[in-house]
């Protein structure tokens, strides 16, 4: 048998898929829309299933027939004999596309051809086969186009994207077909038979490293797939189709015993990562590729080989999994990692935003359009320069590069900053502090010193920004600050500040671990600059925290909502007879006793709590504290917590559970940060409440009456 094939793919492939087709038997090729038609046999249809991996469907072409019409479509559709191709007692499914004058949906053009495919057995036989949602004996597929139908058979069944490997993938999964294709747009096949290295630095399930490694082992795509299409057909040649799978079989087990472990995926997230391994294992490659839980940002060339190799990856994109601003420090951080520790490899980068890919800072080789589903993308490859390429530019000293007028602008500024506070910085010994906070409007960051390093937060830029235009003045910062403060870019800790939600601020950013210390009025704190959207240390309670130091002298002091425990060690430090510190997270409680231990504070006079504090304060019965700091989120919904906190809502109850705990004459410090905070004096009138937010601002943060409110509140006849 020889005859017409059409082979479905997603659109932007149809040119690979041709070279492919003509590979494996099939002439007289034409591409079409989404597709590629030629003509070959039987023997050629099941090698597509096979082997193909950038098709969609192999549909064999029974008919072709007017279709204006229902009864058009219905004695079209009458015209085949389709005893020669389904049992009576069969299972059939019709897939339906396009529409015309007389069928105005794919429902009811399905329902025409399936009654007139059951019309036609039925009066044959008696009988009638049945429709099948899975699984049915004959899959037939009608396109109707101008007023034309073309009825098929699909040889397929299922999608051919689908290998079998995959049952568990992350968000936004990459389809393994064009997985296929951004792999050989990227010049792997050349590459693999070099023996050169493949990484993925944001693998997500797997799917590029694998259809990689099953290509260098020569896995036949479908080899593992269950079924086909044309499995219960009767025009199937069993004989034939067997033949085909063994042969594959000898191909994969000679191609497994010469692959190599040159596959590298890293990902942040580790329970993605556990189902790559899994679907690597179900595709039997799991012995070539290593995954490696790591964010990009921790990412460094000695995880990978010496040799060089290509990378390939699949970002994620803006569209679901983020805004596009976040997602610019992501591609800026996989720009700055290929130039630096990938010289003289290929990249291939697929994104559906162009804005994203211009902020790598890489010249492109070549652009190419493909679609992931409906979604338009950019697969863009860029050769990296190697290191005789960006030797002379290595060896000029950053900090000597010439600013350009908006980056100069910005460190002038810094220089003035850091002038203004040097005298007072010196006088306190104060190793953290706030250099800079958004005082020119075009540079919308924070910038904070600690020690020597330094911490920039860029504040979310208002939507009507454009964001390649945002991400430029960001990038004017960071050159601007090696230069203004002197210091290295590997001294530098990028984040973006965005509107915080529940107890995100708190969440993890990676696992660095990279703790140091700094000196604030004689404690010792421990800060991390890199796992944590914050440091461990709030630099604008820096006063009140000095307040507490020099008024906890004998007395025993509560901190609730104690974050790292750093006013627990200033009040320790200040001579305090005990300190209690309250609060949820294990984490932190462990970081507090770090911070504790560290000025060497610890054992049953100084309590780590790990509780709700809102919950915690009813249950104490009887007043314990001389002094209490109160500083609550603005809101949260932790799984830990009962119910919803809300700060302006639950103020009033918070502050009088804590002010029935503490002793006569004590004193309570409530602090927030929440910008729109309105304090109920009148539901609070029996306490004398002191808005002491000025007094408890230091230098680097006079000027900022929004960063947080602050109240000194006693009992009225002891105040």
């Amino acid at each position: 048998m020889t005859g017409t094939l059409f082979v479905t793919c997603p659109k932007g492939l149809e040119l690979l898929l041709q070279e492919e087709l003509e590979n494996l038997g099939l002439t007289e090729l034409r591409q079409t829309v989404a597709g590629v038609e030629g003509q070959g046999g039987l023997e050629a249809a099941y090698q597509i299933c096979l082997w193909s991996r950038l098709a969609n469907r192999v549909l064999m072409p029974l008919h072709e027939c007017p279709a204006q019409t229902a009864d058009e479509l219905y004695d079209g559709v009458q015209a085949i004999s389709w005893l020669d191709h389904i049992n009576s007692s069969g299972s059939l499914l019709i897939d339906f596309n396009g529409r015309s004058e007389g069928i105005s949906n794919t429902h009811f053009g399905a329902l025409k051809v399936k009654d007139a495919i059951v019309d036609q057995i039925r009066m044959q036989t008696g009988s009638r086969p049945e429709i099948a949602k899975v699984n049915p004996d004959v899959r037939v597929n009608v396109y109707l186009h101008r007023g034309k139908a073309r009825i098929s058979l699909d040889l397929s069944g299922e999608s051919l994207h689908r290998r079998a490997y995959r049952l568990q993938s992350g968000e936004a999964p990459l389809k393994e077909n064009l997985a296929a294709a951004v792999l050989l747009r990227a010049g792997w096949p050349e590459r693999m038979s070099q023996d050169m290295p493949l990484i993925d630095p944001m693998c997500g399930s797997g799917t590029l490293l694998i259809e990689a490694a099953m290509m260098a082992a020569d896995i036949a795509p479908g080899l593992s797939r269950k079924r086909f299409g044309f499995q219960g057909w009767k025009g199937h040649k069993s004989s034939v189709w067997t033949g085909l799978v063994a042969e594959a079989e000898t191909r994969k087990a000679e191609g497994l015993a010469r692959l190599k472990p040159l596959f590298y995926g890293f990902d942040q997230d580790a329970k993605v990562l556990n189902a790559a391994r899994q679907n690597a294992a179900r595709a039997g490659v799991e012995q070539a590729i290593s995954f490696e839980t790591c964010r990009l940002e921790d990412l460094n060339k000695a995880r990978i080989p010496e040799v060089v190799g290509l990378l390939v990856t699949n970002p994620p994109y803006g569209e679901r999994l983020g805004e596009t601003q976040q997602l610019m420090f992501l591609y800026r951080y996989l720009g700055d990692f290929m130039k630096q520790q990938l010289p003289g490899w290929q990249a291939a980068v697929l994104s559906s935003n162009p804005d994203l890919c211009k902020v790598m800072g890489l010249r492109a080789d070549k652009t190419y359009k493909l679609f992931n589903g409906a979604l338009e993308s950019r697969l863009v490859t860029y050769p990296i320069a190697d290191k005789a390429d960006t030797r002379e530019a290595t060896e000029q000293p950053e900090e000597t590069t010439p600013l350009n007028q908006s980056s100069q602008m910005f460190a002038n500024r810094l220089q003035k900053n850091r002038k203004q506070l040097a005298r007072w910085v010196k006088k306190e010994n104060i190793e953290a502090y706030r250099l800079y906070d958004a005082d020119m409007p075009e540079y919308n960051v924070a910038v904070d010193i600690y020690g020597d390093q330094v911490h920039v937060q860029e504040y979310a830029p208002p939507k009507k920004i454009d964001p390649v235009k945002a991400f430029s003045r960001l990038q004017d910062v960071m050159h601007a600050l090696p230069v203004a403060l002197q210091v290295s870019p590997e001294q530098i800790v990028l984040k973006q500040r965005k509107r915080q939600q529940g107890s995100s601020q708190y969440e993890k950013q990676g696992e660095s671990h990279r703790f140091f210390e700094v000196v604030e009025h004689g404690c010792r704190l421990l800060v991390n600059l890199h796992d944590y959207l914050d440091t461990g240390l709030f630099l604008d309670h820096r006063a009140m925290r000095r307040r507490v130091q020099t008024e906890s002298a004998g007395k025993d002091v509560l901190n609730l909502f104690c974050y790292t425990g750093s006013v627990s060690v200033h009040a320790a430090v200040g001579g305090a007879r005990s300190t209690t510190s309250v609060d949820m997270s294990a984490t932190y409680l462990n970081w507090a006793k770090r911070n504790l231990e560290l000025n060497g504070f610890g054992g049953a006079k100084h309590q780590l709590v790990q509780s709700d504090c809102v919950k915690w304060l009813h249950m104490q019965r009887q007043p314990a504290y001389d002094l209490i700091f109160l500083d609550p989120p603005t809101f949260s919904n932790s799984k830990r917590m009962q119910g919803v906190f809300d700060v302006q809502r639950d103020h009033v109850e918070l502050i009088q559970q804590a002010m029935r705990i503490l002793r006569p004459g004590g004193v309570l410090y409530f602090s927030n940060n929440f910008r729109q905070f309105k304090l109920d004096h009148d539901a609070l009138s029996d306490f004398t409440v002191t808005d002491i937010t000025g007094q408890s601002l230091d230098p680097d943060f006079k000027g900022q009456t929004k960063v947080h409110v602050c109240f000194r509140i006693m009992q009225k006849d002891e105040a």
